[in-house]
């Protein structure tokens, strides 16, 4: 049976509301401490997408009342460069959360420069440390993508207990934690990746699908089962997502546009966690 068009997950709409709550959280820790969130962007290079990431972040930061702080590295610059721009901040007061922009180039390990984020600012979920705390249901701070996901689902009532999800993409700051936190949301999780056998039947089970592979239109429209969950993770050149989006959502239930779909949510989360982490740093209790 064909299913009708789905309805939209719209993260756009979404983020702004998560964004405004952020707004009236900054100025409640300015007002309990005289203090202003900040938030440190770390872009080593210049490649034209990071940059434009780290500059759409910077402004989102502003918007909400923070205080935004922008660290610059060559693309010549080492691992050990990197190390210390972080420990830096790590030791920096004013600096409540870092963000390092990724990819960095080759030459940086970028697993070790991740890792020496303090784990209390690591506000883009990307350290071991923040991984063991979302697997774990711990206090840390969720991958921004899958963090960003799980919100806009909650947002519209998609409760993932019960359901059979699949993840198509195994990367270790989207594929994985987006894994744990729907298992941690009571969904029997598969995760899908290259070498995965027969994908579109594995795919045309799921009840809700998460798309993250990095391939354009990857996803096609009759893997998807009637009256299915799409979440479109992926972002390729010509604003085009991972999923083949009017066949899927013909079939869909509901699903996410590219753009205005995970992209905004991602960044209001970033800049919701930023200023939770602050409020954590200076002991201020706030109001959701």
């Amino acid at each position: 049976m064909q299913h009708s068009t789905a309805q939209i997950l719209d993260g756009k709409a979404v983020a702004a509301e998560v964004l405004e709550r952020t707004t009236r959280q900054v100025e409640a820790i300015r007002e309990a401490t005289g203090q202003v969130p900040g938030l440190a962007t770390v872009l080593v290079g210049a490649d034209p997408a990071s940059v434009t990431y780290t500059r759409m972040k910077r402004k989102r930061a502003e918007a909400v009342g923070m205080r935004s702080m922008r660290i610059e590295l060559p693309d010549t610059a080492s691992t050990g460069e990197v190390l210390e721009a972080i420990d830096r901040l790590n030791r920096d007061e004013q600096v409540h959360g870092i963000l390092l922009q990724h990819p960095v180039p080759k030459q940086v390990d970028e697993r070790r420069a991740f890792d020496a984020i303090r784990p209390e600012k690591d506000v883009d979920g990307v350290t071991v440390a923040s991984f063991g705390a979302m697997a774990f249901g711990g206090a840390g701070f969720a991958s921004c993508t899958p963090g960003g996901i799980m919100t806009l689902l909650a947002h519209y009532g998609i409760d993932p207990a019960g359901r059979r999800a699949v993840v198509i993409g195994r990367s270790p700051i989207l594929g994985k934690p987006m894994a744990m936190l729907l298992l941690g949301a009571n969904a029997t999780v598969t995760i899908c990746h290259s070498r995965t056998r027969e994908l579109g039947q594995v795919v045309s089970e799921a009840d809700l699908v998460v798309a993250a592979v990095g391939r354009p239109r990857f996803v096609q429209g009759d893997w998807i089962r009637p009256g299915a969950v799409v979440v479109d993770a992926g972002y390729n050149e010509g604003n085009v997502g991972d999923v083949d989006y009017d066949p899927c959502a013909a079939r869909a239930g509901w699903i996410t546009p590219v753009p205005g779909g995970v992209g905004p949510m991602t960044i209001a989360t970033l800049i919701s966690q930023t200023a939770r982490a602050a409020a954590r740093q200076l002991d201020v209790t706030l109001e959701n």
